[in-house]
């Protein structure tokens, strides 16, 4: 393992794939990359009652669209196959059984009544739960009559009551547990297959996994694996525990706070390099305080030194912000052609193909584009006759402002550019006793339906200079 760089995520295929995936394997593939190694994707469906063979192909397609695509995987090949848990059962069935032949693992044959009471007596106490170890004293004699009965069992690992179990943390520094806190935690389940403990120091051992970078909840269990390493005889990989993404309020992200789904991200028009980039600032920083560059500087910059251990909050506007951005500096033909997917399939293509430059300052997310630029494509939505007074006018002040602006319109030549007619729109608001903005603002309700859209006076060029009449006229007729 010693001359390998080997990282690996190993999710579970359980719903839509979480932006926490992607953070992992950000970072993954970026210290793997960036010293010559190999990025691995495992799928841990052990828990069947949860696994969702969909989420297994999201899960796939979602690292493919943020460029994250493992070099051994599923459906990808690779010399440590198979990559999913289930179909590598015999490995941990043969990795408990060891375990038990060198005296550091048992089986238990409590049922779950026993346990429940057990915990029930304990809380009573005001103890934490914890397994009492009965199954540990059993004679073998005891444990062949349970077997011979057929008695179902689970088996465990036995941790010893003294002494401390300590590993070194590339993002934390040296990190000690007392072993006398720790519980004899279950390996194997009675169904056969195990539990995370196991097979996660089963799988990264036979894959030659050499660094274990994983979110920071799994601190409390690093010296199970540690001490699972030292038993089997086996080298222990170096680990880094990375912050945790938090809401707002410092907790945990979550669904109920925050959009974890990945899916939502693509289908809500984010960029992959915008997510990639927002994600990259989860933790950790570029050396010199960049906060837009790209993968490749990740993997150039990536150290755990870098790593800050307040856990970062998950901040959509930032992640908004930055995109729009990236969305700014696409040229037009890239912005076009990144905008297909998320258009309908009857929308004038040649229109768009106007409407993209003057949107592209105000788009913030790909998804965006049709609610912003709708009116271009059609009749603008319904509105109520007051949107067109201003806060200080009058209807009858707005009715004036239209007629005498479509007079002013309609007297220009065509064909129309905003320069010929800004300065007229200037003039007439001083002529009416209006501020300039308050007219323009008629003007744009009167054009888009809303007081609030992309630049006014190219908008009009698009529009062309009959159907802006025609709109004008429709807001005359509603004032009236």
């Amino acid at each position: 393992m010693a001359d390998k760089v080997r990282l690996r995520i190993a999710p579970s295929p359980t719903g839509d794939p979480h932006v926490g995936t992607a953070y992992m394997a950000l970072f993954n593939r970026a210290y793997a990359h960036g010293h010559g190694g190999s990025f691995i994707l495992r799928i841990e469906d052990t828990d069947q009652t949860r696994y969702n063979e969909a989420s297994q192909r999201e899960i796939l397609a979602s690292l493919d669209w943020l460029g994250l695509t493992p070099d051994e995987g599923p459906g990808i090949g690779g010399d440590y196959a198979p990559y999913v848990q289930t179909q590598r059962r015999e490995l941990y069935t043969q990795a408990a059984n060891r375990l038990i032949e060198l005296g550091h693992g048992y089986r238990c044959f409590c049922t779950k009544e026993r346990l429940e009471e057990l915990h029930r007596e304990q809380a009573a106490r005001r103890e934490p739960p914890r397994y009492d170890r009965r199954c540990w004293s059993l004679t073998q004699v005891q444990v062949e009559e349970n077997l011979a009965q057929g008695m179902p069992y689970v088996v465990r690992m036995h941790i010893p009551e003294e002494g401390t179990t300590t590993f070194n943390d590339l993002i934390r520094g040296e990190i000690s547990f007392e072993n006398r806190v720790l519980n004899d935690p279950i390996l194997l389940k009675s169904d056969g297959l195990p539990v995370y403990h196991l097979a996660v120091v089963v799988d990264d051992h036979a894959m030659e996994v050499s660094h274990v970078v994983r979110a920071e909840e799994w601190i409390s269990s690093t010296p199970l694996h540690v001490m699972l390493y030292q038993y089997f005889g086996w080298e222990v990989p170096k680990f880094a525990h990375m912050p945790l993404l938090r809401n707002a309020d410092r907790s945990k992200i979550s669904k109920r706070k925050n959009n974890t789904s990945l899916k939502w991200y693509r289908e809500q028009g984010f960029l992959p390099e915008a997510m990639i980039n927002f994600l990259a600032l989860m933790g950790w920083s570029m050396p010199d305080g960049r906060e837009i560059f790209d993968y490749s500087d990740i993997e150039r910059e990536f150290t755990f030194e870098r790593v800050t251990t307040s856990g970062p909050v998950f901040d959509l506007v930032k992640l908004t912000n930055i995109n729009g951005k990236y969305i700014r500096q696409l040229s037009d033909e890239e912005l076009y052609e990144r905008l297909q997917p998320y258009i309908s399939p009857g929308l004038d293509r040649d229109i768009m193909r106007k409407v993209v430059p003057v949107i592209k300052d105000r788009l913030t997310r790909l998804g965006e584009f049709e609610e912003l630029t709708g009116f271009f494509f059609g009749q603008p939505p319904p509105h109520e006759a007051s949107l067109l007074v201003p806060k200080k006018g009058t209807p009858e002040t707005a009715l004036e402002a239209l007629k005498r602006t479509r007079a002013f319109l309609d007297s220009l030549p065509e064909p129309w550019t905003h320069e010929e007619w800004e300065a007229g729109m200037r003039a007439l608001a001083s002529e009416l006793g209006m501020k300039a903005g308050d007219l323009f603002m008629v003007l744009r309700v009167a054009v888009t339906g809303s007081n609030v859209s992309p630049p006014l006076y190219e908008s009009m060029e698009i529009l062309g200079k009959e159907e802006v009449l025609k709109r004008v006229d429709r807001a005359i007729a509603l004032l009236s």
